[in-house]
């Protein structure tokens, strides 16, 4: 059943992690296990003397098993700079569509995310995260004593209940004047069909006007299948990865105005071994987002 919850009224429910993992269980049990894997990345990147971004709450949302799923991960430390450069353009992407007016952000998803305590955004801005409800509970017990420095609501919806969601955005675009929505690290886990019904539900509430979201091609999509981690593939599979790149979306409503590649800009961050940095130096067109394993950062607009 789902379930939807304020958590500005609610009390948190109890959490717990624990310190170690029956051997019968998995250590990726599900999608939302791979927040707590991602969350090991921006700690990572917050310890560097020279961070792009710094997430003090990181390495406690990680808890431990995010280092155990970082760890059993085959490509080690080489998938840093794919998820280092994700969250760091999803801030620039959030910064400047924040100068621009946006009311309100609706985090689809959000994990175990926390840039309402960490980014510089204004008292006024309502942000909503909305995730199953053990995410959300998990997160809210680690940040209980945190203070968001935004307007925050979670609620605990299941986004696959296409009914609820489009009840959930009808509500909140009444509620909002510029809405920018937030996929981060979704809809690959989506198959094409679901992504195209989710964009569509988006695109309904006129408030609804910008929408961050992060895109892989078919090529990458083959290349993870073959280097991931068995446990990911089989409880969190990779589905999304259309030949149309963000080109996808303008049927559904939806215009990319700003597409940035995680390998170019991992480059000027400098944070790809040498190898990469040769790959990075490869031009890109529309026919190597479709053929090669590329992924990107996309901005998207109300058409």
């Amino acid at each position: 059943m789902n379930e939807s919850s304020r958590s500005k009224q609610t009390p948190p429910e109890p959490y717990s992690e624990p310190q170690s993992e029956p051997q019968s269980e998995p250590l990726i049990r599900n999608v939302s296990d791979t927040a707590r894997w991602v969350a090991v990345y921006r700690a990572r990147e917050t310890e560097r003397p020279d961070a792009h971004f710094r997430d003090p709450f990181a390495r406690r949302l990680a808890g431990e098993r995010g280092e155990q799923i970082a760890k059993s991960m085959p490509l080690g430390r080489d998938n840093d700079w794919s998820m280092i450069t994700r969250t760091y353009l999803g801030d620039q992407f959030i910064n400047e569509q924040v100068r621009q007016g946006v009311d309100m952000v609706i985090n689809l998803a959000a994990g175990l995310d926390a840039r309402p305590y960490r980014m510089q955004l204004p008292p006024s801005l309502n942000w909503i995260e909305v995730d199953l409800p053990e995410i959300l509970s998990y997160k809210e017990g680690i940040l209980r004593d945190e203070k968001p420095l935004c307007s925050l609501e979670r609620i605990r919806l299941d986004l696959s209940n296409a009914a609820a969601r489009r009840d959930l955005f009808a509500d909140l675009g009444r509620r909002s004047k510029n809405a920018l929505i937030i996929t981060e690290g979704l809809l690959i886990y989506l198959t094409a069909d679901d992504v195209a019904g989710l964009a569509s539900d988006l695109a309904a509430p006129p408030s609804f006007q910008s929408w961050i979201l992060d895109i892989a091609s078919p090529g990458l999509l083959r290349l993870l299948a073959k280097r991931m981690a068995k446990q990911l593939n089989a409880a969190a599979p990779f589905k999304f990865a259309p030949p149309e790149g963000p080109n996808f979306f303008i049927p559904y409503g939806w215009k990319p105005v700003d597409v940035q590649s995680f390998l170019k800009n991992a480059a000027r961050l400098k944070r790809l071994s040498l190898l990469f940095r040769l790959f990075a130096l490869l031009p890109e067109t529309e026919k190597s987002r479709r053929d090669r394993p590329w992924s990107g950062m996309c901005l998207l607009k109300k058409q």
